[in-house]
């Protein structure tokens, strides 16, 4: 009882970032469960796969709730969205695909180092200048694949991605965050399918998994989720953000320091 409490308390943490930041939580979700299902003694050679599968699992249901906010302030860049999604399908399940060929322990490192990498530019605000007009059918299709594959790996959204790339293309800080919440949604389905796939006959996971989704974890973490990214996608439009990025910087660091030790 006392870890479905702890699932439902995560989702709604991650469902503030969610729609807060445009990040879909999952840069939450993973370390979190890495660390829950280490303390409840899961194979190590699955537990990793099984956290970053079960996060795009939930991430399906935030992102609606995030989607449902930013679409009635009509922040969301559709045309935009739905170019980008094209690829991110496609990448989303390569991105499973890949992480089936690497230990747990190299795709904790590899988080860590992403981790730390938003965490570091959350707290320096580095955020690229508009420079650049945004490409055509063909180029988002191809950016979107690439978002799509790291997210994939990671068991993100890809917001962290996003967000800062369509500043990079002039696109509004707000309608950017706005659009990764859409965007989020076409990775978690293809991301999602792809690690219930490739885990499908994997004799080492635990009761109740479908693939390497874990299905208490995925139902106690959206139950809160999807309330609290609603919530999230609001103050996006009616609070400044630099503190609470400094707050969630400091935690990502936190989480980076633990998982590589």
């Amino acid at each position: 009882m006392l870890i479905i409490l702890g699932y439902i308390l995560l989702g709604a943490l991650a469902g503030l970032i969610a729609g807060i930041f445009g990040l879909g939580g999952g840069i939450i979700i993973v370390p979190t469960l890495i660390f829950t299902f280490s303390y409840l003694d899961f194979p190590e050679e699955v537990l990793t796969h099984l956290a970053v599968g079960t996060s795009l699992s939930t991430i399906l249901f935030t992102s609606l709730s995030a989607i449902y906010v930013h679409h009635q302030k009509s922040a969301i860049n559709w045309p935009l969205a739905l170019k980008l999604s094209i690829g991110m399908l496609i990448g989303g399940l390569l991105g499973a695909y890949v992480a089936e060929f690497f230990s747990g322990e190299l795709l904790q490192i590899l988080f860590a180092s992403y981790s730390l990498t938003v965490a570091l530019q959350m707290w320096f605000s580095w955020q690229p200048k508009g420079h650049f007009l945004l490409p055509k059918r063909v180029g988002l299709g191809l950016l979107g694949g690439a978002i799509g594959i790291v997210s994939g790996l990671f068991g993100i959204a890809g917001g962290s991605l996003v967000v800062p790339i369509l500043t990079l293309y002039r696109v509004k800080i707000t309608q950017a965050i706005a659009t990764s919440a859409v965007t989020g949604f076409p990775i978690a389905i293809s991301g999602s399918i792809g690690y219930l796939l490739m885990g499908w006959n994997n004799e080492a996971l635990p009761e109740h998994s479908v693939g390497y989704i874990y299905l208490p974890a995925t139902l106690g973490i959206i139950i809160s989720s999807t309330v609290f990214a609603k919530f999230g996608a609001k103050l996006t439009h009616s609070l400044p953000a630099p503190q609470l990025k400094k707050a969630f910087s400091i935690l990502l660091l936190l989480v980076a320091i633990k998982l590589f030790l």
